[in-house]
């Protein structure tokens, strides 16, 4: 009977910390409003200044709606973080709120 109890917490501990080690994993997305784009060659240099910020793992820029989805690690970066690389490249840049 002890013997079954301990695998139970045993099991249960272990399948929690999957659990957790897989949410770590799977990337945060966040959709940035900016302004001042205004040419076609804008969202290239915002889509370019995004992909060297650390954690970034995908980036899709649209010019008709002026907006950026970013795909991250959260353990590397925050959407403030990301808000703040656009603007300091000249494009004023926030973060949506989920």
């Amino acid at each position: 009977m002890f013997r079954t109890a301990m695998f139970r917490t045993f099991f249960a501990a272990l399948t929690l910390a999957a659990v957790h080690a897989l949410a770590a994993d799977r990337p945060q997305s966040v959709i940035l409003d900016i302004k001042g784009m205004d040419c076609a060659s804008c969202p290239l240099t915002v889509k370019m200044a995004l992909k060297k910020a650390p954690g970034v793992a995908a980036v899709k820029v649209d010019f008709q709606t002026r907006t950026a989805e970013v795909r991250y690690d959260a353990d590397k970066t925050t959407p403030g973080r990301l808000a703040q690389t656009v603007s300091d490249i000249g494009y004023p840049a926030s973060a949506r709120k989920p």
